[in-house]
């Protein structure tokens, strides 16, 4: 996991120093606190978005897989906002995105219908309809 990190970490360093170099101090500082103000948002946010994902599930547009999918990556996408750095802003951004396809362009799952395309409610072609006749009752009582 430390061989990992460390290069993670020098490439951050490596990114922001350059990055903060063109655009200069003040806006790198305002960066850093803009990136961090909307992590920390999101993060307030989460069980708002998560009930509204959970709402999709009840739909059935989303599947319990994306549901979690989305979920992990809202949640680690906020998190990468927080920390300040160029990359770790950059994955975060992508985290976020990747919730949104899942949550709007990619339909996993299509809604739920009852009915097919000629719309006869799926069940009703398996019914089998029937008459109970009562064997001492008069003739006169059926109709």
């Amino acid at each position: 996991m430390i061989i990992i990190l460390i290069p993670l970490l020098l490439l951050e360093l490596y990114l922001s120093l350059k990055v903060g170099e063109k655009i200069g101090f003040i806006w790198s500082a305002v960066w850093i606190f803009v990136s961090m103000a909307a992590g920390i948002k999101l993060l307030q946010s989460t069980p708002f978005a998560m009930m509204n994902n959970l709402g999709s599930v009840a739909k059935g547009k989303l599947s319990m897989k994306s549901f979690h999918d989305a979920a992990t990556a809202y949640f680690i996408g906020a998190v990468l906002l927080i920390v300040p750095g160029v990359l770790s802003d950059f994955v975060g951004i992508v985290c976020l995105g990747y919730t949104l396809y899942l949550k709007f362009i990619a339909k996993i799952t299509p809604e739920q219908k009852s009915y097919d395309a000629n719309h006869i409610y799926k069940g009703e072609e398996d019914v089998i309809d029937v008459e109970i006749i009562d064997e001492y009752s008069s003739r006169h009582d059926r109709r």
